[in-house]
């Protein structure tokens, strides 16, 4: 692989990458998932006014401390056909009117409110398609499930689509027919491209050795019928494992016909002796033909996953122009904090990648890959490549403990190896990045990313000790789980002394922004305020984030994410904050912003998320100038 002259690549505003519109239909914006917007009249001169323009209240929320599990509220609202539309972890679609929040119609599945698949109640929200043509269903809102249904509903009234499936309702579980330990969760909304709809599904991480194969599912938007279904795990290897599915958002080119797929890691997550044989399609990026599924080309990120460093967020796509040729390229984001710049063509890397060795491992029966992909160009987010020292605050109100179990436990470096012994996991499992992915501004081919700086201990419990132990479950992405049909149950948690303070230095989460035309960095600043027992951290130590930015035309970042629950507006130049508003949990969604009747919006949908801290909320917020 070669390293490209940087002072050759120019970044232009066309093709996919530019095709946003004042509608905000998907969940990252559009369909090249830039989250940019066109929207103007947000300026670092103007944001200072920014003021609420209404809030509305779900009623769809659980703390868990009733009958019901808590809630996951992760959607991104789509604003399409002059209407707002939200999707709630109790499985409901709300139609409000995006100047007032005034509700026009709310729809309800009826779905089981039990955690199947995951810990808790969870919803990314609904997609939205049109057929251009005037009646009944012609416009239409899907909504899925946790228990694997995929709703139709006509985007003006709320009613049943009765052409879709099963009077409206699709049974996507009918085609879980492998290893079928779990049902096929559809938690992220469909990616809508023309009359199809792209479905990927979760499952229930870290119990299962074998589990349901990965696959993507084409949908006909208008009858519900199966167009084609592409696998990602070796036939001779599905009776061995499973998962490497998809359960994140997507991003397609029209244009090429493609669609990117960030492909997961495959079961059980942090122990793969059963899986030792190359699966060149796990934990990467897959580009495949729209109208047949046909894998065009991949490129694999993590060889042999056994950090459930699975691709958290749908690709980028920004056009690049060097030596006077235009490049289509594509930007990954990974877990480990590596920003992948491909030939969105062909997979081809567009700068510096190198293999570096990496530790082998010590468990019983695993085989480590020798060595990983490293991004040398762009520089990875939130340093992930050295494990931050130890806080000297944290180890002084422990009396040494952070120290001690620094020498204690078994790190070196970013592929680390799980181990008896117990590993400090950096990133750990929710990684640098995650589903919020990253922002481009396609004018000027600069690149916005939060990320977390977060270090966790993971140990494997042999089988034996774990049966005898019988721990519990763990709660989101932490504690006991078992893995069942291999020799190792594990214990994950954060890396924090007796007090629950972090054992790590600050700070704990970051927002940069890097020139895709050299891949400069062009800064990077803490971001957020991290809270602990109540308290709020300095503003130099940052928070761990959880959700992602949007990009304005007039050079303001909206974003929300961090612990301290608040929603911000960034100065896209520097990262300085501009303006902010308490809201009442972590803002754990992509906001909206979009121009409705010539006045630009701005919607958080303010969910929380326990991997954060445990407030949870139904509320949504809008915001615009003053009138």
């Amino acid at each position: 692989m070669r390293r490209l002259i940087a002072a050759t690549i120019v970044v232009c505003a066309i093709g996919p990458a530019s095709a946003q519109q004042d509608s905000w239909t998907a969940f990252h914006g559009d369909l090249a998932s830039t989250k940019f917007s066109h929207a103007s009249t947000f300026t670092p001169e103007t944001i200072t006014n920014l003021e609420r323009a209404w809030e509305y209240r779900t009623g769809d929320v659980s703390d868990g401390s009733d009958e019901l599990p808590e809630t996951v509220w992760s959607a991104t609202p789509v604003y399409a056909n002059g209407t707002l539309y939200l999707g709630t972890p109790f499985y409901r679609i709300i139609a409000l009117d995006p100047a007032t929040g005034a509700e026009r119609w709310t729809y309800d599945s009826d779905s089981t409110l039990e955690p199947l698949t995951q810990p808790a109640l969870k919803n990314r929200g609904v997609a939205y398609w049109e057929s251009g043509q005037p009646g009944v269903c012609e416009k239409r809102v899907f909504l899925g499930t946790m228990d694997a249904e995929l709703h139709a509903v006509d985007a003006d009234t709320g009613a049943r689509c009765a052409d879709f499936a099963e009077g409206g309702v699709l049974n996507v579980n009918q085609w879980n027919q492998v290893n079928d330990v779990f049902p096929f969760s559809l938690l992220q909304p469909p990616l809508v491209v023309g009359d199809t709809l792209l479905l990927g599904w979760a499952g229930m991480d870290w119990e299962y050795t074998v589990a349901p194969p990965g696959n993507l599912l084409a949908i006909d938007a208008r009858t519900g019928e199966l167009l084609w279904e592409t696998g990602f795990i070796p036939p001779e290897m599905i009776p061995r494992t499973g998962t490497a599915n998809i359960w994140t958002a997507m991003t397609a080119d029209p244009d090429l016909g493609l669609v990117y797929a960030p492909v997961s890691s495959p079961s059980p997550n942090y122990w793969g002796g059963l899986r030792t044989d190359p699966m060149p399609l796990a934990t990467s990026v897959a580009a495949m033909d729209i109208g047949t599924g046909e894998v065009v080309w991949s490129f694999q990120h993590v060889r042999h996953d056994i950090w459930d460093y699975d691709t958290p967020s749908a690709p980028t796509l920004v056009d690049i122009t060097r030596n006077g040729e235009t490049i289509p390229a594509l930007v990954q984001a990974t877990k480990q904090g590596f920003l992948f710049v491909l030939d969105r063509r062909t997979g081809e890397p567009l700068f510096h990648i190198e293999d570096r060795p990496v530790p082998e491992s010590t468990a019983q029966g695993e085989v480590a890959a020798p060595t990983q992909p490293f991004v040398v160009i762009p520089a990875p987010v939130g340093n992930p490549l050295e494990l931050p020292d130890v806080w000297v605050l944290s180890d002084i109100v422990s009396l040494g403990q952070c120290s001690r179990e620094r020498s204690e436990y078994l790190y070196q470096g970013i592929f680390t190896p799980p181990s008896e012994q117990g590993t400090l996991f950096y990133p750990g499992t929710a990684g640098a990045t995650n589903w919020g992915g990253v922002a481009v501004d396609p004018r000027s081919g600069i690149l916005y990313v939060n990320a977390s700086r977060i270090v966790q201990v993971i140990r494997l419990i042999p089988r034996e000790e774990y049966d005898e132990l019988a721990p519990e479950g763990g709660g989101n992405e932490e504690g006991f789980s078992p893995q069942e049909g291999s020799p190792y149950g594990i214990h994950l948690t954060d890396w924090s002394n007796w007090a629950g303070m972090p054992c790590w230095k600050p700070p704990f989460g970051t927002f940069s922004a890097i020139d895709l035309a050299t891949g400069e960095l062009l800064y990077e600043v803490p971001f957020g305020k991290a809270q602990f027992h109540g308290f709020y951290g300095l503003s130099s130590w940052g928070s761990p984030t959880l959700g992602g930015p949007v990009v304005t035309a007039g050079g303001v970042v909206f974003i929300g994410a961090s612990m301290d629950a608040r929603v911000r507006a960034l100065d896209a130049a520097t990262g300085e904050e501009l303006w902010s508003d308490l809201v009442e949990a972590p803002a754990v969604s992509i906001p909206a912003v979009f121009t409705h009747e010539g006045e630009d919006y701005v919607v958080f949908a303010v969910g929380g998320n326990s991997i954060l801290k445990p407030e949870v909320s139904d509320q949504a917020v809008a915001y615009r100038l003053p009138r």
